[in-house]
């Protein structure tokens, strides 16, 4: 295979990104699951420290449990659940090793630790969807943190930031279309002076959309959506729930 073929398809993979809800119940097979995990682990890291874990869940009863807490059911049904936890015990027990005392609780070591791991999840669901499955990354994780870190024994300096179920799809969306370009990109210069302009175009796009995808048909735009999202904030004890791991973000 040519290098410009390879590129044109992992390009077009990842073009063609859907959220997968639905799944056969056809599991994925143990060396599958472990090669997209290998595969996760080139994602880079900030300064190697690679401040992550990856929580198999496979039990029924916790897969029940978590989609309860999570609020998203279809973590009971997937093939597999990665919890993806944020994580400075494994670098304390490095620091351990070397008599240091590991200082880490800064704003931006936890910055990095949140980093990481979501560049190990992206190379991961990239990494599944390349073998023909599909998956949902689960931010309804931190809509009970606590009770889901004791449910799969999180010690302290560790913290789950988000879910992804992964599975055999037996539903395919439509690709959602994403923000222009121009819209993301700014040369040399942030230019906020082009966003009326782009949203409009946007709004037009995706209420067209919205009104016409195969399920889930609904009357709204990408402005409107997102205007009703965040004028409310969400999941105000997350401060407290982190500061109880370890971190201060001093």
């Amino acid at each position: 295979m040519s290098q410009t073929k390879a590129l044109n398809e992992t390009i077009r993979l990842m073009q063609n990104h859907v959220t997968v809800r639905k799944y056969t119940g056809e599991p994925i097979p143990r060396e599958h699951l472990m090669e997209i995990l290998r595969a996760a682990q080139g994602a880079a890291s900030s300064h190697f420290v690679q401040a992550y874990s990856i929580v198999h869940v496979t039990d029924p009863d916790k897969k029940n449990k978590i989609a309860e807490l999570s609020r998203n059911p279809q973590v009971a049904t997937c093939s597999d659940f990665l919890l993806f936890c944020g994580d400075y015990k494994r670098l304390e027990y490095a620091c351990r090793k070397h008599g240091v005392n590991m200082d880490h609780d800064h704003l931006d070591y936890f910055i990095v630790a949140v980093t990481d791991t979501a560049l190990i999840a992206q190379n991961a669901i990239t990494a599944a969807e390349s073998l023909g499955y599909g998956g949902c990354f689960i931010g309804g994780v931190r809509n009970n943190p606590g009770p889901i870190s004791e449910l799969v024994g999180l010690p302290d300096k560790v913290f789950p930031l988000f879910g992804l179920t992964l599975g055999v799809p037996a539903v395919i969306n439509e690709v959602k279309p994403r923000l222009p370009l121009e819209a993301i990109l700014h040369e040399n210069t942030y230019d906020e002076t082009k966003y009326p302009a782009l949203l409009d175009q946007y709004d037009e796009i995706t209420g067209a959309y919205f009104r016409e995808r195969t399920a889930n048909k609904k009357d709204t735009t990408w402005t409107k959506d997102m205007a009703e999202f965040l004028q409310t904030g969400r999941r105000q004890f997350l401060r407290e729930f982190i500061e109880s791991k370890g971190f201060s973000l001093r």
